[in-house]
């Protein structure tokens, strides 16, 4: 349960950060496009968000396998040999994340029920979430 229970603060943790990249893109855009509350423009901005955001976490589980909110509870996606996810691997888990957290986050909550605690995007995908030791001085 203490290992859920980090992964769950992780995903707050992330949630933080993201709000204040998502604050800062949409400033930048309504700057370049004007209001954005409707039509094309409204659209516009939500796939600037979307694709921002997978572009983040694809490039952070490609190159170390943990974003900033993962570097800071010591954990670590990882492929079903314990690896690096590939760059299509990363980009298709970012695709179904995006799909699965549409039904009331649905993958989030699938870890409180999986033998394992993964989130069903994990499962589905054979990608894992594991937690790294502790660093010892």
């Amino acid at each position: 349960m203490k290992y859920l229970i980090k992964r769950y603060l992780a995903v707050v943790y992330e949630a933080l950060l993201l709000l204040a990249l998502a604050m800062v893109l949409t400033a930048a855009y309504i700057m370049l496009v004007g209001d954005a509350s409707q039509g094309w423009k409204r659209l516009g901005l939500q796939l600037l968000l979307w694709t921002a955001i997978g572009g983040y976490f694809v490039r952070c589980w490609v190159v170390t396998g943990q974003t900033l909110a993962s570097q800071t509870w010591r954990l670590k996606v990882v492929d079903a040999q314990g690896k690096l996810l590939p760059k299509q691997q990363a980009v298709i888990r970012y695709l179904v994340a995006s799909v699965l957290l549409l039904p009331a986050g649905i993958t989030l909550w699938w870890a409180i029920f999986d033998r394992e605690q993964q989130f069903l995007h994990d499962r589905l995908l054979g990608s894992r979430i594991v937690e790294l030791p502790k660093a010892t001085a």
